[in-house]
């Protein structure tokens, strides 16, 4: 062995353990090579592996599945920021500033709510594939597409929370994922949604932050408010609540640390 590495897993767009979205974080000491972070993250085998590195003005972030590095996450950015404040890299007033593919993200503490600063990804209508419904498994509503999605709107909250997609036919689009969305009727939350990324090895990834900078404006322009709160109706579920600022939104949520560790090399 070579060297040692320590990480924490965090559950994000959570306040309890073992639900919303499990990232694992790494504050490296040094820059690695791109090569080694896959091998890390394929041996995490989570959705999303993030590595910081500190710089002159924040850190810089990077974000891998065990499939591939992606150019903008929600959940591990959330993760970071949370596991930067708790193990005290910044002052619990501090904003957490990151320089990442997407350009530079932020992240706030607002009592026990963390809120990211990313980049609106709009949505725009598509012209509808052969197959999709049938890979998706519902009738759709809507097919739009956003700088790394398909979205998709279909009839009901039942109808998203019932789908049973087929994932291979998915992994065949040219793109991140597809996002499944349609107006919530539990009375608190305004829409729900599920998102599968089969093509970067997530069948179905259990909330994502990255998805709701396109849900955000999709449904801010729908139902007249740009003030929103998601429910990612995964197994896991979790809550992502959505400001559309123009060309910025903004994500809130919580996340709890569930383990930490030794990476051995």
């Amino acid at each position: 062995m070579s060297g040692s590495q320590r990480f924490s897993q965090i559950d994000a767009f959570t306040d309890r353990p073992f639900s919303g979205n499990p990232a694992a974080v790494c504050v490296l000491p040094a820059p690695r090579d791109a090569g080694w972070m896959q091998q890390v993250a394929s041996e995490m085998n989570l959705a999303e592996t993030a590595f910081l590195v500190r710089r002159a003005e924040g850190f810089d972030l990077r974000w891998f599945t065990p499939a591939a590095e992606v150019d903008l996450c929600g959940h591990a950015t959330l993760a970071s920021a949370h596991l930067l404040w708790e193990e005290r890299h910044l002052k619990a007033s501090e904003t957490a500033t990151f320089h990442t593919r997407s350009g530079v993200l932020s992240a706030k503490r607002q009592g026990d709510m963390i809120w990211l600063d990313f980049p609106a990804t709009p949505v725009r209508p598509a012209t509808m594939l052969p197959d999709l419904e049938r890979g998706v498994g519902a009738p759709i509503k809507y097919l739009g597409r956003t700088e790394f999605d398909y979205l998709i709107e279909v009839e009901s909250e039942a109808a998203v929370r019932s789908l049973e997609p087929d994932l291979a036919l998915l992994a065949r689009l040219p793109v991140r994922g597809v996002v499944v969305t349609a107006r919530s009727g539990d009375g608190r939350h305004d829409f729900v949604s599920r998102f599968f990324a089969p093509r970067l090895g997530i069948p179905e990834d259990p909330v994502t932050g990255s998805a709701h900078c396109g849900l955000g404006p999709f449904w801010a322009a729908r139902l007249g408010t740009n003030e929103l709160a998601g429910y990612q109706a995964s197994s896991r579920g979790g809550t992502v609540l959505v400001r559309v600022d123009g060309e910025r939104v903004h994500l809130g949520g919580q996340a709890v640390t569930v383990l930490r560790g030794e990476l051995l090399y």
